[in-house]
């Protein structure tokens, strides 16, 4: 039941984790707004798209799955890059949001005058510790953590929204840039997290069905991949990231009472633990589970100590941008269009000929685009 719903948690989950790192100096500016819109609808919807539609044609999680499509593509093992920057995405995020964590409760616990006299670094090393704990519960912390940071987020609510003065400003490449990565980086597009929950499900189907009643279950099995459509899929998340976003954007600079604090970073140390869950998952491809827990432990653990917040920033939107890049030039003109065609089952041609051109020209300009954005604020 809930590795069936593991993406909508994820779907609203990374802009209520994410959006306070790119969104609260632009709540104010319409045109940020409206930029963030056009962003979702034609970078991360397109994309979305692509990372559903490779699941379904792989059947496999994304870094064995693009073995398989690259071989089944006669395409270059370079294209594999593209599973194994994910897995370092979801470990970034999580180290990202953990280290803002260890800051976080440092904070409500000096607020409530019972901070422990230890450096802010220690207790990330320890919540990271228990994140990785955690993650080896797979998808069951992911509902924990939701409900854990709503109670924080609606007693900040109760303290009252914060008062916003909006208005319009000067649209610059800069601008596209946040909005760019907060489409894609606070939704979880390119992570490879929609791939891996698809897989889950469909792992989970072929488990329930059994090796008894593979014959048995043929046909039932055929008229399901008649009835399959991306876009059942797809939109539902979409949408779901879209009203979770607004409303992210609005309490993202919201302050919360201590106790509120308090719930909503533990509850965030949890969603944590399921994207190192995730990214130990996709190494263990290669090197077996213990190794690809120690692994994962290690690279977050230097992550968090070694490379402070606002560079963890930078690097999160420099390869998660990167691993978009790969994953839809791979999509758009590697794949075989009948593949493709197939794995999305679009009810109308005109769609499918739409996503095709956002895949292949849409969202590899945008992105190199907002990467020339974040280049000219970096160096102002």
């Amino acid at each position: 039941m809930m590795i069936r719903y593991a993406s909508y948690f994820i779907a609203a989950l990374l802009p209520l984790l994410l959006f306070r790192w790119f969104a609260p100096a632009s709540i104010g500016e319409i045109d940020f707004w409206l930029l963030w819109l056009l962003a979702m609808v034609l970078v991360s919807l397109p994309v979305v798209y692509a990372e559903i539609a490779l699941a379904y044609r792989s059947a496999e999680a994304p870094l064995a799955g693009m073995q398989k499509l690259t071989r089944e593509a006669d395409a270059s093992s370079l294209w594999r890059g593209f599973g194994w920057l994910a897995a370092l995405v979801s470990i970034i995020i999580a180290a990202l949001v953990v280290s803002g964590a260890s800051t976080g409760i440092l904070t409500a616990l000096t607020e409530l005058n019972s901070a422990p006299d230890v450096p802010s670094f220690a207790i990330a090393v320890g919540l990271m510790v228990i994140a990785v704990l955690l993650s080896l519960l797979s998808v069951a912390p992911l509902p924990i953590g939701l409900g854990l940071m709503l109670i924080g987020l609606l007693l900040g609510v109760a303290n009252g929204l914060p008062n916003v003065a909006f208005a319009m400003t000067d649209i610059s490449l800069s601008e596209w840039a946040r909005a760019v990565a907060l489409a894609l980086v606070s939704v979880g597009a390119g992570t490879g997290l929609y791939w891996f929950g698809q897989h889950l499900v469909s792992k989970q189907a072929v488990t329930a069905v059994g090796v008894d009643n593979h014959n048995a279950q043929k046909p039932s099995r055929h008229h399901a991949t008649q009835e399959y459509r991306a876009t059942k899929l797809v939109l539902p998340i979409w949408i779901l990231q879209l009203v979770v976003g607004v409303i992210a954007l609005f309490i993202s600079g919201m302050a919360l009472p201590p106790i509120g604090q308090l719930l909503y970073w533990v509850g965030v140390l949890f969603v944590a633990s399921y994207l190192l869950h995730y990214s130990t998952q996709q190494l263990a491809h290669k090197f077996g589970l213990l190794v690809s827990v120690l692994l994962t432990f290690v690279v977050a653990l230097l992550l968090v100590i070694a490379i402070p917040t606002n560079w963890l920033v930078g690097i999160l939107v420099i390869i998660s941008s990167v691993a978009v890049l790969l994953l839809s030039v791979f999509a758009g003109w590697q794949m075989k269009i009948s593949h493709l065609r197939k794995s999305l089952n679009f009810g109308n041609e005109a769609f499918y000929n739409l996503w095709r051109v956002a895949i292949r020209l849409i969202v590899p300009l945008a992105l190199l685009l907002a990467l020339i954005g974040w280049v000219m604020q970096w160096l102002s």
